[in-house]
């Protein structure tokens, strides 16, 4: 958790309710652009049309919410760098999922996708690694920090990155989507893998967004069919880390003072 002396330099004190908020306020604006402009959530990276209207537009939106937030909140620093890092062998699952990625890149089929698609493909990677990683893993966790341990900040922060894939239930996928929020909840663990092992939040964004830029432009499912095995790495690597590290912290507690 944070101490008194770690939140003296920021604008306003971390609190769980003002990560929340932010959080919210990210995905209403998120998803009240999807709304108004039709989304189908499988038909995302069928055109340039769609690619602009359904994956750019409302990343752009979002990107405005973050932005005018996390200024307001003065949490800029902590969000993008963390000093309690992991293990650097933390870095083995995010390393194999980014070569995925690339296999799915160089493997893939790309008949379809035109010059103005690459573009807006680019763009809109780029922003969903950085709103998204942002968001749901840089802000929350200084705002969960403040009440919670680091196992409760990964599965917390986890489990509302996850849970944000919920609505496209709604959105073009029905039931599909419920997977979907299982296996994004092993993905978000691998990209907090990549955050704390490296103490951070770029290296996440930057696979987050390669990992989304590989999927969405392949009509062939290469990566899609190593998500699930990606994700049962990353939750098991995370877990083993947080229980060696809370076993540190508490053995450390316990030495006596010379």
């Amino acid at each position: 958790m944070y101490t008194t002396s770690s939140t003296t330099a920021l604008r306003v004190r971390p609190r769980v309710w003002l990560g929340l908020g932010l959080f919210v306020a990210y995905l209403a604006v998120f998803y009240a652009i999807w709304i108004v402009n039709g989304i189908d959530y499988a038909r995302v990276g069928e055109s340039e049309e769609t690619l602009l209207r359904w994956y750019v537009a409302p990343l752009g939106g979002g990107l405005v919410v973050i932005l005018v937030g996390l200024s307001v909140l003065g949490w800029w620093r902590p969000s993008l760098r963390d000093t309690k890092r992991l293990p650097r062998s933390g870095a083995v699952v995010p390393v194999i999922m980014a070569v995925v990625a690339v296999l799915n890149l160089v493997f893939g089929e790309f008949s379809r996708v035109t010059m103005t698609m690459w573009i807006l493909l680019v763009i809109g990677s780029i922003l969903v690694g950085f709103n998204e990683e942002v968001v749901a893993r840089g802000q929350l966790f200084v705002a969960l920090r403040s009440r919670f341990g680091e196992t409760g900040v990964w599965f917390l922060s986890t489990a509302l990155f996850s849970l944000l894939h919920l609505p496209n239930f709604f959105f073009g996928i029905g039931s599909l989507a419920f997977l979907q929020v299982v296996i994004q909840f092993g993905l978000g663990s691998v990209y907090y893998l990549a955050f704390r092992s490296t103490g951070s939040l770029v290296p996440a964004m930057l696979l987050h967004g390669l990992w989304d830029f590989s999927t969405f432009s392949s009509s062939l499912p290469y990566a899609g069919l190593a998500a699930p095995f990606l994700g049962i790495a990353g939750v098991v690597v995370a877990v083993v880390l947080l229980v060696k590290e809370r076993r540190r912290g508490a053995g450390a507690r316990s030495q006596p003072i010379r």
